[in-house]
């Protein structure tokens, strides 16, 4: 939880806007009075918005506050996906049955909502074959054209050429 609350005695407004647990507005009154109110019911002041003028307090038990606060958090977490970076590696004369097959993976991981990375690695002469390479990474974005769109074109880094292929957005 990032945010720390005030809580009764901890309030340092001299008046305060109280809501009771019902969500009812109680109205505007002296911090001290309503920290009584509160505790006569058994409940802490909690102050929700310590910006406002004057600031608003709710009045509830502190520690079921805490923890729906902690359940939004997790909940809001859970809902955020980070995206990943899956690479695959190729050679230049790599199989068609191998090709395939790590075309079904890259589809898999872009409708999971990854980016997929495709390195062909060119080893001694093989540098010499730059084309096979590229034709390959081409193959490889017209098969994905359906889930996928090319990020970042063929390129050679080194010794070898990558291309990134991240998932359609929904809205398209």
């Amino acid at each position: 939880m990032d945010k720390a609350y005030r809580v009764n005695e901890r309030i340092r407004a001299p008046q305060v806007r109280v809501i009771a647990p019902d969500g009812e507005q109680v109205g505007v009154m002296p911090t001290r009075q309503a920290v009584e109110e509160a505790q006569r019911r058994g409940l802490d002041l909690i102050e929700v918005a310590p910006n406002a003028d004057p600031p608003v307090c709710r009045m509830m038990d502190h520690g079921k506050f805490r923890y729906e606060q902690q359940k939004k958090a997790r909940d809001a977490k859970k809902k955020s996906k980070q995206t990943q970076l899956k690479t695959l590696r190729i050679r230049p004369n790599t199989d068609d049955h191998d090709v395939e097959f790590k075309m079904r993976n890259a589809e898999r991981f872009l409708k999971k909502g990854d980016m997929v990375k495709f390195n062909v690695i060119f080893r001694g002469p093989e540098l010499r074959h730059k084309d096979r390479g590229r034709d390959q990474l081409l193959k490889f974005a017209e098969g994905l054209s359906e889930i996928g769109e090319v990020d970042q074109p063929p390129r050679m880094e080194g010794r070898r050429m990558t291309m990134l292929i991240r998932p359609k957005t929904v809205a398209e």
